[in-house]
């Protein structure tokens, strides 16, 4: 022990689940996302959230993937980031990533624990392509898409997402995030399943839902409801709201629940 104690707060979104530090020190990120992350020797999460106050009242959010390595971006991960530092009140916030400012709304629920935000995404822009897909089998006719949300991301198109091994596939493209879809059950909505990079399979992906409604439209897979696209994961359900004009602004709404709070030695 160390003698030096500081508190961070778990929370999850659609069981997408950070730990937040708030006045965490950047120079240590990675050590101790390795390390807290670890689902067996610490306290379990797929990712690390740093949090510091900046001059101009905006919060600075920094994220390290449960195997240490910094990411630009989480659509589930900010809106934890809200909970954590707004300590669940409603409001706008102002929140800096890598990938740019970020606006997030946050109202209050029913259960305490438990609010729903929408975040200020950005537009989706062409991403850089992956030369994988030859290799591992992935049939020429499907559709897929490059997208980044400020993260990269690779969408690929499939007949049912429950019989892909994504894990396989997903860990021969370490350096993306990974996610396969297929239309429905709905009109207006898609399923997803994501390998996201520095994590492995999570049971939801923020800027990985708004990156695969965004393309599955595109291809013409579903029929947004009021521009709307409801996205169905592993861990619960998220909404995708695209604006115009094409390809427009992207906003992503859904829950962050509270989970515990920790007192752990440095």
């Amino acid at each position: 022990m160390s003698g030096s104690t500081v508190r961070l707060t778990k929370h999850h979104g659609l069981g997408n689940d950070f730990i937040v530090w708030i006045g965490g020190a950047e120079g240590r990120g990675s050590e101790l996302a390795r390390r807290w992350c670890d689902r067996r020797r610490g306290l379990g999460a797929d990712g690390l959230l740093l949090a510091n106050i900046r001059p101009d009242g905006a919060w600075r959010m920094i994220l390290f993937n449960a195997d240490g390595s910094r990411a630009e971006m989480s659509g589930n991960g900010i809106r934890c980031f809200a909970q954590a530092v707004g300590d669940s009140r409603p409001g706008t916030y102002r929140i800096v990533t890598d990938a740019g400012e970020r606006l997030v709304e946050v109202t209050v629920t029913d259960d305490p624990t438990v609010i729903q935000a929408s975040v200020a995404m950005g537009a989706p822009a062409a991403g850089k392509e992956s030369p994988f897909w030859a290799e591992v089998g992935v049939h020429p006719d499907r559709p897929v898409a490059h997208v980044d949300m400020g993260n990269p991301h690779t969408v690929v198109g499939v007949d049912d997402v429950a019989v892909v091994n994504l894990q396989q596939i997903g860990s021969q493209v370490p350096d993306v995030n990974l996610e396969i879809v297929m239309p429905g059950p709905e009109p207006h909505a898609i399923t997803m399943r994501v390998h996201e990079r520095g994590a492995g399979i999570t049971e939801a992906c923020g800027t990985g839902a708004c990156a695969s409604a965004w393309a599955s439209v595109q291809w013409g897979l579903v029929t947004p409801s009021e521009s709307e696209v409801v996205v169905h994961m592993d861990g619960g359900d998220a909404t995708v709201r695209l604006h115009s004009p094409a390809p427009g602004q992207v906003t992503l709404v859904g829950p962050s629940q509270y989970v515990a709070t920790i007192s752990v030695d440095l």
